[in-house]
């Protein structure tokens, strides 16, 4: 008996000579091995604005800190919607995302019949960025403050034209909200895109136009458009112009932007994403090319971008019901 218990106790203190290994979880491995392979950031725009932009600077940050390529790829129509179903019915394995914006919010209300739900379908990852409109006239307009084009606008009922980049575009409902909350009467004029917009109301074929602010602000800088203010609660530190709300109280409207995935795609990889897309920006070079082109960073947890999504949502789909606008 003695001989037994010598032995087990010599076998115990052999084992505590060595370190416990454990298997490591599936989920925690699936976390440290990920990305292994390029992963696509869908962009429903095309490449040279404001969102392709942000987006690319995010890709080449992740790409850099993980050791993979995220590659932007533009799939532009349908408003996004497009984008949005691409991403709905990938794999929800981290390797296809999309990169939100404020037409997601919108779309939900527009369009009668989608193949998806944008709230059930896309899981939130992060934010990337926030960026203010600006309302930017010709320089011929008679209005050179908002005020004074509030005031021609009730003096002309029906006769100002607003330009936007598309039926439901982010420029289109900033307008409409406008409308509402001023009180005045403007026709819509859409385009498709934000390019032709910008194009006509620099050759004044239409009165007004809700640019987002990396679009328009050189034209404003060369004196070519002329800007009014910006659409957020905020003066924007890139122009030196009021916001709307200082002259139409309650009013704000931003370009959002964010990023999402499938829904399923595994917790510890939207875990990880956010913390290296906050991480991103965080960094000092990125902030300030975002600063450059008008945009602020908008960092935070999943939940703290749903919210944001659900509140969106709704604010703008209570403007396009007022608004009456479908899509085309």
């Amino acid at each position: 008996m003695r001989l037994l218990r010598r032995r087990f106790l010599e076998l115990a203190a052999g084992a505590a000579a060595f370190p416990l290994v454990l298997p490591v979880l599936p989920q925690v491995a699936r976390a440290q091995s990920y990305p292994s392979k390029p992963v696509r950031l869908i962009v429903g725009f095309a490449p040279g604005g404001s969102v392709d932009i942000v987006a690319r600077l995010m890709g080449q940050w992740l790409s850099e800190r993980l050791g993979q390529q995220f590659i932007v790829e533009n799939r532009p129509g349908a408003g996004t919607n497009l984008a949005t179903e691409a991403v709905v019915t990938a794999a929800p394995d981290g390797y296809t995302l999309l990169v939100t914006t404020a037409s997601n919010f919108i779309n939900g209300t527009l369009y009668e019949k989608l193949n998806f739900d944008f709230m059930r379908d896309i899981a939130p990852i992060a934010g990337l960025a926030v960026e203010p409109n600006l309302v930017v006239v010709n320089p011929s307009f008679p209005a050179k403050t908002l005020p004074e084009f509030i005031a021609y606008a009730k003096a002309n009922p029906g006769k100002v034209t607003m330009a936007s980049g598309g039926i439901g575009a982010p420029s289109h409902v900033s307008g409409e909200l406008f409308k509402m909350l001023a009180d005045v009467n403007m026709v819509h004029v859409p385009y498709r895109g934000a390019g032709p917009a910008l194009t006509d109301l620099l050759g004044g074929q239409v009165d007004v136009y809700f640019t987002p602010m990396s679009a328009g602000v050189e034209y404003v800088r060369a004196g070519k458009l002329r800007a009014l203010a910006v659409t957020t609660t905020e003066r924007s530190k890139v122009l030196d112009v009021p916001t709307v709300a200082e002259f139409v109280q309650g009013y704000e409207a931003s370009q959002w932007y964010g990023v999402g995935a499938p829904k399923k795609t595994p917790a510890e990889i939207i875990t990880k994403l956010n913390r290296e897309i906050n991480a991103g920006l965080a960094d000092p070079k990125l902030k300030a090319r975002l600063a450059e082109l008008g945009e602020t960073e908008l960092p935070g947890s999943p939940d703290q971008f749903a919210k944001l999504i659900a509140e969106q949502t709704e604010k703008w789909g209570k403007v396009v019901k007022f608004s009456g606008a479908k899509a085309d």
